[in-house]
């Protein structure tokens, strides 16, 4: 797969750029949108840190965002009483995975769909007794699908207008944007490619924060009215509070809809985060559900790997996210197949490398092992230690290719055979 440098042109900064890239590989759903002017670039992404819905909309019911009322339950009693409790005249219960498409989804309990709609409270319990504990598959799970563990049951509302609103780094800008349109609750992507004039931005001077002024035309160019419109724009502000609160590199609302009853509310939020900002976010990282991560995936990240698992047989064991996907291009170009992207980072130590071949020997489509190094901070000579240390102590069994070029080339030739 080859990306053209376009895509990156208003990519997040450079030190979350090997993230965007294994999202890219992944293809998974969520999709970040940067928008420069009428144009619109997309990556597929995946979210470093996973949350729940419920889990986003309590870091916006935090800030002041207005969203629906909601409980969350782990047994079917508990969601009976919550229906109970919202008093509601229409009630939302919702699977909670990290998958979409849960509206079309299935459950093995022979329920179909994770998310139902209903104006008696009394069978909410029924509904989530054949949604707990049992597995739900979409478009976007694993064939097995993936276990319900908590239900969260919201106050339906109704939406007479929907609307698309998102605040995320833009390098072109050096600082945050926001970017809206009129044309929620759909594909942001296809609103730009089809009706451009309707997609709207706002640079934000990450001094000053966003402008009164600037809010309130965001509002107005999202078709908000009268009282509407000054209400559309406060949460516009604390929205962008949040942004600024957690650290966060993207927070998207699809639908930013309008009640009958005149209320702006965050229907549907997706928030991705900084890695790097887990030192002063540890309540926020520690809302991360591992649970529905690939288990590969989740033991790299504890050695501060960037791992992505792919349907190939040549492991793929590289440093810095750009040489990684060039790597994985170059295979398939010549026919073969990667089995991963794995970016080892800058500041790897040995102790890594060996993780790193742990886990790449573990994968039983592993066929070959191509090790591709560019010593820029990278030390060559801790990359061969770590790797003559696997060698020996995990016994290879598939064949080695591994070229090293750079710092400390020379000092590196206890590489194995195959290496420069």
């Amino acid at each position: 797969m080859v990306l053209h440098s376009d895509l990156f042109r208003v990519n997040m900064a450079a030190s979350i750029v090997s993230q965007t890239v294994a999202r890219g590989l992944r293809r998974a759903s969520a999709k970040h949108l940067f928008l420069d002017k009428f144009k619109c670039a997309q990556v597929s992404s995946r979210r470093w840190l996973n949350l729940q819905e419920y889990q986003s909309k309590k870091l916006m019911q935090e800030s002041g965002v207005t969203v629906q009322r909601f409980y969350v339950a782990d047994n079917a009693p508990d969601a009976l009483q919550a229906a109970k409790r919202l008093g509601a005249k229409e009630i939302v219960l919702k699977a909670q995975i990290l998958a979409g498409g849960r509206g079309k989804g299935v459950f093995d309990s022979g329920l179909k769909g994770g998310v139902h709609l209903t104006k008696d409270p009394s069978v909410v319990g029924e509904l989530a007794n054949r949604m707990l504990g049992y597995s739900l598959t979409t478009k976007q799970t694993p064939k097995e699908g993936v276990k319900v563990k908590t239900v969260m049951v919201a106050e339906a509302l109704d939406i007479t207008r929907e609307t698309y609103f998102a605040i995320l780094m833009d390098r072109a800008c050096n600082g945050p944007v926001m970017v809206g349109s009129p044309q929620g609750g759909m594909d942001i992507e296809e609103v730009a490619d089809k009706t451009p004039e309707l997609i709207f931005k706002e640079v934000i001077d990450i001094f000053e924060g966003v402008r009164d002024d600037q809010a309130v035309r965001m509002a107005a160019n999202l078709g908000f009215k009268g009282p509407l419109e000054r209400q559309a724009a406060d949460q516009i502000k604390r929205l962008y509070d949040l942004f600024l609160k957690v650290d966060a590199t993207q927070v998207e609302v699809n639908p930013l809809g309008e009640t009958p009853e005149g209320q702006v509310v965050c229907f549907d939020a997706k928030i991705n985060f900084d890695d790097n900002a887990e030192f002063r976010q540890k309540a926020v990282f520690a809302l991360d559900d591992m649970s529905e991560s690939d288990p590969t995936e989740t033991e790299a990240a504890k050695w501060d790997l960037k791992y992505i698992g792919l349907d190939g047989n040549i492991a793929c064991f590289v440093n810095g996210a750009g040489l990684a996907m060039a790597t994985c291009d170059i295979i398939d170009l010549h026919g073969g197949k990667p089995a991963n992207f794995l970016d080892l980072g800058g500041g790897v130590k040995e102790k890594q490398v060996y993780e790193a071949f742990k886990l790449l020997t573990a994968d039983p489509k592993v066929e070959a092992i191509l090790v591709n190094i560019f010593g820029g901070i990278v030390n060559c000579a801790i990359i061969a230690n770590g790797i003559t240390k696997a060698c020996r102590e995990l016994e290879l069994k598939v064949p080695l290719v591994v070229r090293l070029e750079g710092q400390a080339v020379s000092r590196s030739s206890a590489a194995p055979t195959g290496s420069r």
